[in-house]
C-alpha cells in the first residue's frame, strides 16, 4: 500500500552555473558545473513523501530516452514507487535548462515533451487502488490532461473510495476555471496558492469569499498557501483557521515550497490527523523547503520535522 500517489508533470532539470551570457554562435563558454536534478510537482511532492518516512508513488509520462531513464532511477532510488511512470516514443522526457546567473537569478528553457500528451488513459489504475490518497499536482501545465480528462481520472478515483487533493500552477493562458471547473465535484482537499486562488475565484481577494466560493464547488476544504503568512483553511463543516509559519528561519530558496506543503499536509492526512496538526507540519516541512537550496534537499524525516516544531512553538507561545 501506499500513502499518497502523486499524478503530476515530471522534468528533468539540467542546471549550469555561473552562466553569465550565452556564448556567440559558434563558440563555447565554460562555467563552474552543470548538473541534472529532479524536478516537476509530482516526481518533488512523491520524493518529499518518501524523505518523511511514508510509502509514495507517482503517475505521469517520461520519454524511452536517457532523461527518462535517470527520473525513474532518481525516483526510484529516492523510495518512490515508478510502476505508475507511463513511457513514450512518441516525445521526449519534459527538461528544462536552468541558467543560473553569478547573481543566483536563473532562466530557463523549457520543454514539455511527455508531459504534454499525458491522458487519462494512460493513469495506471492499478496504482491508485493500491493508496488511500491521490493528489494531482501540476495542474492547468498538462495540456491534454486538464479539463475533462482530469475530472475523469478524478472521478474514478472517487468511485474507488479515495481521498483526492489538487493543486494547480500558475495558468498563462488565462483559461483558469475553464480547465479546473469540471474537477471541483470530485476534490476532497483544493489546495492553490493565494496567488493562484485570486484568478481561479474571478478575482476574489478576501480568504474567506474564495474559500466559500470553492466549497460551493464541489471540495470538501480549501487549503490556501498564503506564503509566509503560513494557510488559511476553510471547511463544509464550518471550520476555519489561519495557521502561521516558522518565520524565525531564514529562506534560502523558494524552490518547492508550495509542493512540500502539499506533501506535509497530505502526509498527515495520511496518518490521521486532524486538519489543524496537517496544517502546522506543512508549514514546517515547507519552512524545511526554503532552509536549502533545491525543491527536496532541505526535507528532513518526520520525525525531525516533528521535534522541530515542539522545539519551535516554544518562540511561538
Amino acid at each position: 500500500m501506499y500513502d499518497v500517489v502523486s499524478l503530476g508533470i515530471l522534468v528533468a532539470d539540467a542546471i549550469a552555473k555561473p552562466v553569465t551570457a550565452l556564448p556567440e554562435k559558434g563558440k563555447l563558454d565554460l562555467c563552474d558545473s552543470i548538473g541534472l536534478y529532479t524536478g516537476g510537482n509530482a516526481a518533488t511532492c512523491a520524493i518529499n513523501v518518501s524523505k518523511l518516512g511514508l510509502k509514495g508513488a507517482v503517475l505521469g509520462m517520461i520519454g524511452d530516452d536517457g532523461f527518462g531513464r535517470f527520473m525513474a532511477s532518481e525516483l526510484e532510488a529516492m523510495g518512490v514507487a515508478t510502476e505508475g511512470l507511463s513511457v513514450t516514443k512518441e516525445k521526449g522526457t519534459s527538461a528544462s535548462l536552468v541558467l543560473v546567473s553569478p547573481d543566483g537569478e536563473r532562466s530557463f528553457i523549457h520543454c514539455t515533451g511527455a508531459n504534454g500528451i499525458f491522458r487519462e488513459k494512460d493513469a495506471n489504475y492499478d496504482v491508485v487502488a493500491q493508496t488511500n490518497i491521490v493528489f494531482v499536482t501540476g495542474g492547468l501545465l498538462l495540456p491534454s490532461f486538464d479539463g475533462e480528462d482530469c475530472a475523469l481520472f478524478l472521478k474514478k478515483c472517487k468511485e474507488m473510495g479515495k481521498t483526492t487533493a489538487y493543486d494547480v500552477c500558475w495558468d498563462s493562458t488565462g483559461r483558469w476555471m475553464e480547465l479546473v471547473g469540471p474537477s471541483m465535484p470530485y476534490i476532497d482537499y483544493f489546495m492553490p496558492s493565494y496567488e493562484e486562488a485570486v484568478p481561479l475565484s474571478g478575482g476574489l481577494t478576501e480568504y474567506g469569499e474564495i474559500a466559500d466560493k470553492f466549497l460551493t464547488m464541489g471540495p470538501k476544504v480549501v487549503v490556501l498557501k498564503i506564503g509566509k503568512k503560513g494557510c488559511y483553511i476553510k471547511t463544509k463543516e464550518g471550520i476555519e483557521m489561519q495557521v502561521p509559519t516558522y518565520n524565525r528561519i531564514k529562506s534560502v530558496d523558494s524552490t518547492g515550497a508550495g509542493d512540500s506543503f502539499c506533501s506535509g499536509f497530505l502526509s498527515g492526512l495520511s496518518k490521521g490527523w486532524d486538519i489543524e496538526k496537517c496544517a502546522k507540519f506543512a508549514n514546517a516541512v515547507a519552512t524545511h523547503c526554503v532552509m536549502a537550496h533545491g525543491a527536496s534537499t532541505g526535507i528532513k524525516s518526520m520525525e525531525e520535522i516533528l521535534a522541530f516544531m515542539e522545539e519551535e512553538e516554544k518562540y511561538q507561545g
